[in-house]
């Protein structure tokens, strides 16, 4: 398993239902890995073994993973397949997943700890709809999927956690960076366990706001989607 404390902050890649051979060819050559950061990218699984990270610090990871080992699971992709392809982080939860998949938080528990089992690095996304926020309860929506997504074995050096207000991505609205360290600091400090966890933020990051956004002290690197398609516009935010 990567030891998270060699890295200062982590920039995840997720390019979604999105890429091909020669734009991974392109994309890598270009991608600036001259960081002290950890870079990670999540192609979509048909082109995991594609994905060449020749530098120290630059990590594939998976979209998503399933929570069956085996079996009669038409499209499935499961963890010992992520092992095979040399895999070392996994986004799972992701707003999207949830919402056109029906993903729920038993079944984000379910993959976490399959990940966790195999030393592949969880990204665990949580974040509150548009609804929710308006209604100011975003703070309780949060501690109800930390509390049933994330497993008993999960720790700081073992798990990450993306927080992706969901009426932000893909919209073009972020948080303020006020309303993201407090909301960061939160998921910190509700519960001891999570004092020293690395908390990232997704949600319409680029380049003109991901410096600001990571300036805050809770704040321990991105979860970037649309924006990490462009490797140039990528690199401006690994900056």
């Amino acid at each position: 398993m990567i030891n998270l404390d060699e890295f200062p902050s982590f920039f995840v890649a997720n390019w979604k239902l999105n890429s091909n051979i020669s734009f991974i060819d392109d994309y890598i050559k270009n991608l600036q890995t001259n960081t002290e950061n950890c870079l990670v990218i999540c192609p979509p699984s048909i082109y995991l073994n594609l994905v060449k990270t020749n530098s120290k610090n630059l990590f594939l990871g998976s979209q998503d993973v399933s929570m069956y080992d085996e079996g009669a699971y038409t499209g499935e992709v499961s963890v010992n397949m992520l092992v095979d392809n040399k895999v070392n982080f996994s986004i799972v939860g992701h707003s999207e997943r949830r919402s056109y998949f029906n993903e729920t938080n038993e079944k984000v528990l379910l993959k976490t700890n399959k990940l966790i089992e195999k030393s592949i690095i969880p990204i665990v996304c949580i974040g509150e709809t548009l609804e929710q926020k308006e209604k100011k309860i975003t703070k309780e929506v949060l501690r109800k999927q930390i509390q049933e997504c994330i497993p008993k074995n999960s720790n700081f050096k073992n798990t990450l956690i993306a927080y992706e207000p969901i009426w932000a991505i893909g919209t073009g609205l972020t948080p303020s960076v006020e309303q993201i360290d407090e909301v960061h600091a939160f998921i910190k400090n509700h519960d001891n366990k999570f004092n020293n966890f690395k908390i990232l933020y997704g949600g319409s990051v680029k380049s003109s706001n991901s410096e600001e956004i990571n300036k805050s002290k809770n704040v321990n690197g991105c979860l970037v989607g649309g924006a990490s398609l462009n490797v140039n516009e990528f690199n401006k935010i690994l900056v």
